[in-house]
């Protein structure tokens, strides 16, 4: 599954508004930059039918070591970003989940039809 980069952005935006890449190249970043920053200042940032970015701070928690049973340590909090879809975004994804959920049921043969390791076949 191929992954949308960047430059794939970049390319795509060029090619539909006839911009030169490397403008474009540009505004993208000085946008990311933007929201970076205020990210980085505590300050929320809400984009429109995609979604809303909000800084938190987590909770410190218990880690443990599996490799080291009955040791454990505290994992101190941090700040983090968390992102909550917006209604458009949210839309289209389900749509997409209930495609590829129908897909998968096709694919998938019945349990009624599968053979069991004990049957003969």
């Amino acid at each position: 599954m191929a992954k949308l980069t960047k430059r794939d952005i970049v390319v795509a935006i060029s090619n539909q508004t006839g911009m030169v890449q490397h403008q474009v190249f540009d505004i993208v970043q000085r946008t990311l930059d933007k929201i970076t920053d205020s990210l980085a200042n505590n300050v929320p940032v809400e984009l429109r039918n995609f979604g809303i970015f909000q800084p938190r701070l987590t909770k410190p928690r218990v880690g443990r070591n599996p490799n080291q049973p009955g040791s454990s340590f505290v994992i101190p909090s941090r700040a983090t970003v968390k992102f909550k879809a917006g209604k458009i975004m949210r839309q289209r994804v389900e749509k997409l989940s209930r495609e590829l959920k129908e897909a998968a049921a096709k694919k998938a043969p019945p349990a009624a039809t599968r053979p069991t390791a004990n049957s003969k076949a």
